[in-house]
């Protein structure tokens, strides 16, 4: 075994103790000091690294056995705590609609990646709120032109789903028009987005081009069993005659820098076979859309998205449904600190029907009808940037005509979303 100077071993011994398992793979200025000096050579050095970890292995309380092929491995996680007060109410009803007012664990992530040589890597990104998986994926990174992920993950369909972590939006919950097309499909919503298995590849050029391509299984479903229902396979389910056909997305565009700024232009497209219509595995396809913009100048910011789809028989057998919406977002840094937030969203459901519910998160549902829109006035406050934040939002929503195409019905919703947020 290698022998050092025993203030130079206490002195590293001491470092490895006290970083723990975070020095598993690197000890660090340390070492590297040591070698800088003369007093061990590199390949010294790697084994002392290595017999270091063996003794903080055998004499630490509880020891972590690490693959001796990794290059690094990442814990990371996200926790998120709402208070949601919404009521909601329908003209001309004399009957009351029961009001949320709770508070929720949005999300509670446990990440883990463990990074080996040559670009390989793995993912997996689990939702203890939810009983989910947020990411569970093997990478292997050429550049930053190819990187392929293959496993499970969000399809690259949209802005504010695909392009936008929930610990950085700042709107507390995605827009109803985001919601209506990627949630999961209740007979309402589309289902066309949100998490998939399959094969993704994507990368960025350094001209500004970014590009992403994906080929996956053509159902929603991140739980890890059947979830109650044998319909629901979840992600370890085989395929079946309503779901065994191949969906195809691709999403694309520019982004560059000003004076000042910054601006991002893109689009998106996902084809779902057997998807459409008003009961999965029909036959009938879906096919999804958006365009989005993003511009920043100093502490100004202007976000937008536009979707449309066509969902082959998404009204009744014989007609097709071409519902479309959009978002418009635009923020400002009153200081480092503070930010202002506006959001307008709006979504016409084309007859197939949207709930208050199915775009605002939380809020009753209000009866189906075929548009809807919402307002969300709110303000972020960046304790730690993004790693700890609070958020506080006033939300009206509003739905109106029935799915038969007669004006007059109307249903609103109005309150007040918060939520605390930690990264790490």
């Amino acid at each position: 075994m290698l022998k050092l100077n025993s203030k130079w071993l206490a002195l590293l011994a001491g470092a490895i103790l006290a970083a723990g398992t975070a020095c598993a793979q690197d000890s660090g200025p340390l070492v590297d000091l040591l070698v800088k000096k003369g007093i061990v050579t590199d390949q010294e050095a790697e084994e002392l690294r290595a017999d270091l970890l063996k003794d903080f292995a055998a004499t630490s309380a509880g020891k972590l056995n690490l693959n001796s092929s990794l290059v690094q491995l990442t814990v990371s996680g996200r926790l998120q705590v709402q208070f949601a007060d919404l009521g909601a109410e329908i003209n001309g009803s004399t009957t009351p609609i029961p009001a949320t007012q709770h508070f929720l664990l949005r999300r509670a992530y446990l990440g883990v990646k463990a990074e080996f040589p040559a670009g390989w890597s793995s993912f997996v990104n689990y939702d203890f709120a939810n009983a989910s998986f947020d990411a569970a994926m093997i990478t292997w990174k050429q550049s930053d032109l190819l990187a392929v992920d293959i496993g499970f993950r969000k399809a690259p369909i949209g802005l504010e789903e695909w392009d936008t972590s929930s610990g950085n939006l700042k709107a507390i919950e995605r827009s109803p028009a985001t919601r209506y097309w990627v949630e999961s499909n209740n007979g309402r919503r589309l289902g066309a987005g949100s998490y998939r298995t399959g094969v993704f590849v994507g990368g960025t050029d350094t001209s500004g081009f970014f590009y992403n391509v994906a080929v996956t299984n053509p159902e929603r479903d991140e739980f890890s069993s059947l979830n109650g229902n044998t319909a629901d396979p979840g992600v370890q389910g085989a395929g079946t005659s309503a779901n065994n056909a191949f969906a195809w997305w691709g999403n694309g565009g520019y982004k560059g820098k000003f004076t000042d700024g910054s601006y991002k232009l893109g689009a998106s497209y996902g084809y779902l076979p057997d998807q459409g219509g008003i009961t999965l595995g029909k036959g009938h396809d879906l096919q999804v859309y958006s365009v989005y913009g993003v511009v920043t100048a100093g502490n100004f910011d202007l976000e937008g998205e536009y979707f449309s789809a066509k969902d082959r028989r998404g009204i009744a057998d014989k007609t097709d449904a071409k519902p479309t919406g959009y978002w418009i977002q635009p923020s400002f840094k009153l200081t480092p600190q503070i930010e202002a937030v506006v959001r307008y969203s709006y979504v016409d459901s084309d007859g197939r029907g949207v709930n208050i519910s199915d775009g605002t998160r939380s809020a009753p549902s209000g009866g189906t009808m075929d548009k809807m829109d919402e307002w969300y006035v709110g303000g972020n406050y960046y304790i730690r940037g993004n790693d700890v934040k609070f958020q506080f939002g006033y939300i009206h929503a509003e739905s109106k005509d029935s799915v038969l195409g007669v004006a007059g019905p109307k249903a609103t919703a109005d309150g007040v979303r918060s939520q605390m947020q930690v990264n790490f």
